[in-house]
């Protein structure tokens, strides 16, 4: 019963699996530090990011409603899953527990791009941080989104806290930490 319940089971419409990858690259402003990020993104994920825009003015840091700030880029497949694997282990494949949400997705920050396993240095583009959000999905879950006949899951077949952490032990080999 408890296999069953952590989405180990032998029914396939159970089985748990990294549904996308998103990699953002916020830098605050515009212009010359925006496109040297988006390069290194590009060289990071292997696609072309697309910018992000600011939703509110904040005058005490220059940015105006409307201006991109950020770049940012969805990994869907064995290109999310390769990707994963080196940001993982820029993080020495760790993971708190308080970065799991109740919905099954987790996120975690790199500081620094260059700690990313066979990332090389350029001084002309920079270090840059970066987050990544991993969303976990279920076969089925594609109802939420698709355009015809859109409907809701059932809550038996959403994927909750313990069972992505499940997941990230077992599938990503994540040593989850409390705290």
């Amino acid at each position: 019963m408890q296999a069953q319940r952590l989405g180990r089971s032998q029914n396939p419409m159970r089985r748990i699996r990294v549904g996308k990858v998103i990699v953002n690259m916020a830098v605050g402003k515009s212009g010359d530090p925006l496109e040297r990020a988006r390069k290194v993104l590009e060289s990071l994920v292997g696609q072309r990011p697309c910018l992000r825009n600011a939703k509110k003015t904040i005058k005490d840091f220059g940015i105006r409603k409307g201006e991109p700030i950020a770049c940012m880029a969805t990994l869907r497949g064995k290109r999310a899953l390769e990707f994963l694997r080196r940001a993982l282990a820029a993080i020495g494949n760790r993971i708190r527990a308080s970065s799991f949400d109740e919905r099954g997705n987790f996120a975690f920050g790199i500081k620094e791009h260059i700690e990313i396993p066979g990332t090389k240095y350029d001084p002309e583009l920079g270090i840059f941080g970066l987050d990544v959000i991993i969303s976990l999905e279920r076969a089925g879950f594609r109802v939420k989104r698709r355009a015809y006949r859109r409907s809701d899951v059932g809550k038996s077949h959403e994927i909750g806290k313990e069972e992505a952490i499940a997941f990230a032990r077992e599938e990503l080999g994540i040593e989850v930490v409390e705290g």
